[in-house]
């Protein structure tokens, strides 16, 4: 079954938002409102790219194929909202063994009570899940990929574990890329601050 995504931006290979290269997919949509959050573009419940999961099937395929990465990775936006496309994604990665890691602004056990649309799904092909709300006061430099100390990692198969956490192999904390439309692109490190970016 094919699914529709409504997408604010993908990358097909960064090395700053997981471990190792990965192909990231931001989703469109949040309600939960962290203030400090440094994706307030992605917030409103607005329709920006809508893309079939066949269509994200086949660029990650081809990102695989072209550049090696090992894994996808999901923000927003609120990657939860849109979790039964997101699975169907998440199971075609799983099959080419690509790991997936999920940022949610939720925490785990509010996942598994408010039962959203695809989430059990979602979690079952999961390689780490980041979980938890930007807090700005309790902000994290110690660890890598995250925002502020309040957010955990939940490993939830054997492919990962604590130490990419604090794992430093001279990864950088941003990139910067000048996009086709010669705007200037920035993602990585959630403490940067900029008009044009993209962090978690």
């Amino acid at each position: 079954m094919t699914s529709y995504l409504n997408i604010a931006n993908r990358i097909p290979y960064t090395s700053v938002e997981g471990p190792g290269l990965r192909y990231a997919l931001w989703v469109q949509g949040c309600d939960i409102d962290c203030p400090g959050c440094c994706n307030q573009e992605l917030l409103p419940f607005v329709r920006r790219q809508v893309m079939s999961t066949s269509e994200i099937a086949l660029e990650i395929e081809q990102a695989s194929d072209i550049y090696g990465i090992e894994g996808v990775t999901f923000l927003g936006g609120e990657p939860t909202y849109q979790a039964k496309g997101l699975a169907e994604v998440a199971a075609f990665c799983q099959l080419r063994r690509l790991s997936v890691m999920v940022f949610t602004g939720f925490r785990l056990e509010q996942l598994r009570q408010r039962n959203l649309p695809g989430v059990q799904q979602l979690l079952s092909h999961t390689d780490v899940l980041v979980d938890g709300p930007f807090v700005a006061a309790r902000r994290d430099s110690s660890r890598n990929w995250v925002g502020s100390a309040n957010q955990r990692f939940h490993y939830l198969s054997q492919r990962y574990d604590a130490s990419i956490e604090t794992s430093s192999d001279d990864r950088p904390a941003i990139e910067v890329r000048i996009e086709l439309d010669e705007r200037l692109g920035i993602n990585g490190f959630p403490l940067i601050h900029s008009d044009d970016r993209l962090c978690r």
